[in-house]
């Protein structure tokens, strides 16, 4: 089982928190006696490559004024020239599925070894959970595979991409399900009744987010279950949970069901594995409208996305309607995708995670088209970052960094003409939750205080993006300071 990362803290009460040994031991602040508080000044932070201090009150940015002169505060941080910078903001994530993957084996060459010792060590009816799997591993792996290996216990397996399941034979009997090879496909739903729940404990996955900077996700996990939404409201709701959550939903999720979650879009899959015929889909783009929301279609693949865009071509895009992942996007229709004015959301840490299965499984004429970026900028289509955590590594940090080298693991470059520099890479990650490749958030006075505090300049941190770099964040339930790298 993965250990428990605890990478970021709220402050301790009081009124100084230094993030750094070094302060400016000659800055002086001068106050009338009557003058109120205000709830944290962040003291010397770079803004805009000029040092200042940032005063926050009532979660609103209300001065930014040289260094020294900053209103008398609560509690201090101490930046000591580290930039303050909009928070990250992450347009495509699952947290009860990152959660529920913390308590999980990762499949890997070593699987059979940490089945073994799972099983050694688990209660005999409790369930193991197994995510990652993909065939460059060990090859295909099926019920029976499973049943050679661990026969009498309960045992469920996640492809990496989240779209299959596999089954052993007593996690099928348990649950109910028939299948000849265990593999599930699109089976959620299904898996969720049926498979008994486990505890999950997203107070970790918080503390581990704000430690990289993270003061907002979009939860784009296409559930119809009301059950789901009020487990993840449980969890996010309330003044523990340190980062703003918008939810998409897929169209049959009851509106009424957790109204304190903002909505986003409506989350539609064009599946990889069963492709919904045209009038199926119009007729989702439509149900959507007919609830007055946009739509986040998930297209990974050539096909898939083609038949998106007829089916908007059918009902007309609108403002917020956005392609996921656009795995696969032909140089031929970024022309129709500007058009239209849709938002691709994508994942360019999948370039560098993936890319050296991708050399050996995708068409050679897709290889180039991979992931696209810098020619979705160019061509004017808004572009947002994401992590796709779990299926994706959640450090949004090593995202930023794989779209300015577009190289794999094994330094293997994939379509170099799609790399933006650092700055645009960071600000994919600064847009609104609402408009992922919109106006970039910015620290000025009068903004929502979202903010991500570096240890360096912002130079220093865009020279090399790292997760390392951050300090702290200030987020909807005010400051959480990171671990000491």
């Amino acid at each position: 089982m993965t250990a428990e990362p605890i990478v970021a803290q709220p402050p301790e009460p009081g009124h100084k928190i230094f993030a750094h040994t070094h302060t400016d031991s000659n800055s002086k602040r001068f106050h009338e006696p009557g003058d109120r508080a205000v709830q944290l000044l962040i003291h010397d932070g770079e803004v805009d490559g000029r040092r200042v201090d940032v005063a926050v009150d009532g979660g609103v940015i209300v001065a930014i004024t040289d260094v020294g002169a900053g209103p008398r505060a609560v509690d201090t941080f101490e930046a000591a020239g580290g930039a303050v910078i909009a928070g990250l903001h992450d347009h495509h994530i699952h947290l009860l599925a990152l959660a529920a993957a913390r308590q999980s084996i990762r499949f890997d060459a070593e699987i059979v070894r940490s089945l073994q010792i799972a099983d050694a060590a688990l209660p005999c009816d409790q369930w193991i959970r197994v995510t990652g799997y993909h065939e460059s591993i060990l090859g295909e792996i099926d019920r029976v595979w499973l049943d050679e290996r661990l026969p009498t216990r309960p045992v469920r397996v996640q492809h990496r991409t989240g779209a299959m399941w596999v089954l052993n034979s007593a996690a099928l009997a348990s649950a109910g399900i028939e299948s000849v090879d265990g593999r599930l496909f699109g089976a959620d739903d299904v898996i969720r009744l049926r498979v008994p729940s486990t505890d999950l404990d997203l107070a970790v996955i918080g503390r581990q987010l704000a430690g990289f900077g993270v003061t907002g996700v979009s939860d784009l996990t296409p559930t119809t279950s009301s059950s789901e939404l009020e487990l993840l409201a449980g969890f996010v709701i309330g003044d523990r949970f340190p980062i703003d959550v918008m939810v998409t939903g897929g169209a049959g999720l009851d509106p009424l069901v957790v109204p304190e979650l903002k909505r986003g879009p409506v989350k539609i899959v064009v599946g990889d594995h069963y492709l919904p015929t045209i009038d199926e889909l119009v007729s989702a783009f439509a149900e959507a409208r007919r609830l007055r929301r946009t739509v986040a279609v998930h297209c990974v693949t050539r096909i898939g996305l083609v038949l998106a865009l007829a089916a908007w071509e059918e009902v007309g895009a609108t403002i917020g309607d956005r392609i996921e992942h656009g795995a696969v996007i032909p140089l031929e229709v970024i022309s129709t995708i500007a058009a239209m004015g849709l938002t691709v959301v994508t994942q360019p840490s999948f370039v560098h995670e993936r890319g050296d299965q991708y050399l050996g499984e995708v068409d050679t004429e897709d290889i180039s088209g991979l992931w696209r970026c810098g020619s979705l900028i160019d061509a004017g289509v808004g572009v947002g970052g994401s992590t796709d955590a779990p299926f994706g590594d959640p450090d949004p940090w090593r995202a930023i960094l794989a779209a300015t080298r577009r190289c794999t693991v094994a330094g293997s470059p994939i379509g170099l003409d799609e790399r933006i520099d650092a700055r645009r890479a960071l600000q994919l990650f600064q847009t609104p939750a609402q408009a992922p490749g919109g106006r970039v958030r910015s620290v000025a006075v009068g903004e929502q205080a979202r903010l991500c505090i570096l240890r360096t300049s912002l130079a220093g941190a865009l020279a090399e993006p790292s997760s390392d770099l951050v300090a702290a964040t200030y987020g909807r339930t005010g400051l959480t300071v990171a671990r000491p790298c």
